[in-house]
């Protein structure tokens, strides 16, 4: 089960009131399982998340990655899918970081599609409460990219 897949269903546990997700395909098994709000969320999978830094454990079970909770407000989702970038050339600084006050219009950062650089811009104004892409990470459409409280 690649990584995309899993991030979709990992995002389907967090918006919906379901606590518990678990899907097979072939031979592959993972179980999504939401905990209380102010606990982690956690990926168990008898097969591991192929690049989601779980650790198998004595007996062959997969210990869950931690992942933290997501912060309240406004979700900036991509607009097309891409590379992500946080500033406008490599040297240069990050268009936003985590606290920034933005106003609605104000460059986040870019996405690269197709060698095109797609400069995407806040939609809500507000204070940048989480970047929640790594740079360089490719993207897909309607995926969170900043959170704006």
């Amino acid at each position: 089960m690649d990584l995309r897949k899993l991030k979709t269903l990992i995002e389907l546990v967090e918006s919906s009131g379901i606590a518990e997700l678990e899907v097979s395909e072939g031979e592959e098994r993972v179980r999504i399982t939401r905990s209380m709000p102010s606990a982690h969320h956690g990926i168990a999978s008898d097969v591991g998340a192929r690049g989601a830094g779980s650790a198998v454990a004595a007996g062959g079970v997969a210990q869950p990655p931690l992942v933290a909770p997501v912060a309240e407000g406004h979700g900036v989702k991509a607009p097309m899918v891409g590379t992500f970038y946080r500033a406008a050339s490599p040297g240069s600084a990050s268009f936003v970081e985590v606290g920034d006050a933005v106003q609605a219009g104000d460059p986040l950062c870019i996405i690269e599609a197709m060698k095109l650089m797609n400069e995407i811009e806040a939609d809500h104004s507000g204070i940048v409460k989480a970047i929640l892409v790594e740079n360089g990470q490719a993207v897909e459409y309607g995926q969170p990219l900043v959170i704006i409280g």
